[in-house]
């Protein structure tokens, strides 16, 4: 029984995202990444990989 109602639950989760897109006028979901967030940017927040990347270019550097 609580197998099914589990189911049921993200079965209903899904569909809920699901009219989210399709009422939509672009119907896309937004990006989730820090790149590509303008909010972000202007703080100087920047995506993990990025920064290790910055910081491995720096230490090959000295």
């Amino acid at each position: 029984m609580k197998i099914i109602l589990a189911i049921i639950v993200v079965a209903a989760a899904v569909v809920l995202l699901c009219v989210g897109v399709i009422l939509r006028k672009d119907g896309q979901f937004r990006s989730q990444h820090i790149s590509q967030n303008k909010a972000m940017r202007e703080r100087g927040i920047t995506c993990v990989v990025s920064q290790d990347r910055q910081a491995r270019k720096k230490t090959k550097k000295q």
